[in-house]
């Protein structure tokens, strides 16, 4: 037998710590090679760690709730001499017989490609169960509970054990949907909270208003942390300005409608956001100076012609801005698998760090909580963000008559350093004319 270190490993290109969320393990047990031994949180998204031995586990460094530093020992395995070599895994590409960070995934699953060649007819959807596809993941944690800590927090606040719900997510992952559906049929711990009782997030599912306790501390770690320290730094750091406008969008909820009830798009989840994301990338086109990045450090100005587009997404572990590789390559039904990706990983909480990294322009969509507008602070890196608000019915002067329409208000958010109001006015009128007749630019592509 000999002593191995598995040291904190770096999951997210350059960040340098991780809180530990949940001990998979003990002091003892023996583990298998890829068995989960240990979830954490990063700024960016939680991972699962597999283990990179066979062996005896001899020691762990850190509780729940410590957070570690890269580099730092996570875990103590005491190993045969011919089971492993070295003291932690190398930094290899992830194939099916090489350790695989379960949540982080292979380089191909970081890539957001989604051609035509993957369009098979799916069952998942931004709010329904996600069918899980077989995986090495899936076979080394068919025997243990995946899901994430709000969701554990949510299923422990009802009295039920998590551990009987079956999952329904990427890899066997336990969804909130998950334990609503086994809770349907469970009698709660906490008959006088109603079952519709209103809850509120902080990063992380709270209890009811009315159940839950009169004060209480919310440690700011992960990504709570994360977006806090985000907020203060592009607050602070870059001029913010603002420009906005409404739009009548009643083509592009008429195209949407035509679009749904093509038999041949009827696996595809379309949305006006899905336009939206075309349009302002249409607009970086005609406009490149909006995908773009200050340098204070070197005094530059970086214009990049490929657009990471990131999408706010309102998550139980909080608000995640993950993004899409080159989505200005994308036409109608890949920029929709794209976004529907995007959202379901992002509330399932299996966004990878990398998904997290390189963004170059942003939207956020407030319509669904029926707000109209708002002026939201850039993500760091970020020069632009579009803002877009709900699609209601709305008087509207059409051919000097009033008459109702569909009508959305859109802004943006914008460093005033080096992007004027012109500039920002011309990005965010093209969107708006992308949206009033959006049927020639998606023709023209």
């Amino acid at each position: 037998m000999s002593h191995r270190t598995f040291l904190m490993p770096d999951v997210g290109e350059g960040l340098t710590e991780a809180e530990i969320v949940t001990w998979k393990v003990s002091v003892g047990d023996t583990v298998t090679l890829n068995q989960p031994l240990v979830d954490i949180e990063t700024a960016k998204a939680t991972v699962e760690l597999p283990s990179p031995f066979v062996g005896v586990v001899s020691e762990l460094h850190g509780q729940v709730g410590d957070v570690i530093e890269v580099g730092k020992p996570l875990i103590e395995i005491e190993v045969r001499d011919d089971s492993s070599s070295g003291a932690t895994p190398a930094p290899v590409k992830p194939t099916a017989r090489t350790a695989v960070f379960v949540g982080y995934g292979t380089s191909e699953e970081n890539e957001v490609a989604t051609r035509r060649h993957r369009r098979a007819p799916s069952t998942s959807t931004a709010f329904g169960p996600v069918v899980p596809t077989p995986s090495v993941a899936s076979v080394v944690t068919a025997a243990h509970v995946r899901s994430t800590p709000p969701v554990r927090l949510y299923a422990k606040q009802h009295g039920l054990d998590i551990s009987l719900v079956p999952g329904t997510g990427r890899d066997g992952l336990v969804t909130r949907d998950d334990v609503d559906r086994a809770l349907s049929g469970t009698q709660r711990r906490t008959p006088s909270a109603p079952s519709n009782a209103p809850t509120r997030f902080v990063g992380h599912d709270l209890e009811p208003w009315d159940s839950g306790p009169k004060e209480e501390r919310i440690p700011v770690r992960g990504v709570l942390r994360s977006m806090a320290e985000a907020m203060v730094q592009s607050a602070f750091s870059a001029p913010h300005a603002a420009v906005w406008v409404r739009v009548d969008a009643t083509p592009t909820m008429d195209l949407v409608k035509s679009l749904k009830a093509r038999p041949s798009l009827a696996n595809i989840r379309l949305s006006p956001l899905v336009i939206v994301a075309l349009a302002l990338c249409d607009a970086a086109r005609t406009y490149p100076g909006i995908n773009s990045s200050f340098d204070a450090a070197n005094n530059d100005v970086i214009i990049r012609r490929s657009v990471a587009l990131g999408i706010a997404a309102d998550t139980p572990r909080g608000l995640l801005a993950p993004n899409i590789k080159n989505a200005d390559q994308l036409d109608l039904v890949d920029m929709a698998l794209a976004l529907d990706q995007l959202v379901t990983k992002a509330r399932a909480g299996t966004t990878t760090p990398a998904e997290m990294l390189g963004t170059t322009l942003s939207i956020t969509n407030v319509g669904p909580m029926g707000v109209d507008g708002a002026v939201p602070i850039l993500p760091p890196g970020t020069s632009a963000i579009l803002v877009v608000g709900q699609i209601a019915k709305a008087p509207w002067v059409r051919d000097n008559e009033v008459v109702v329409r569909d009508v959305v208000e859109i802004g943006l958010s914008f460093d005033h350093r080096h992007i004027d109001g012109a500039l920002a006015s011309g990005v965010l009128s093209h969107v708006g004319r992308f949206l009033s007749d959006p049927a020639p630019a998606l023709l023209a592509r």
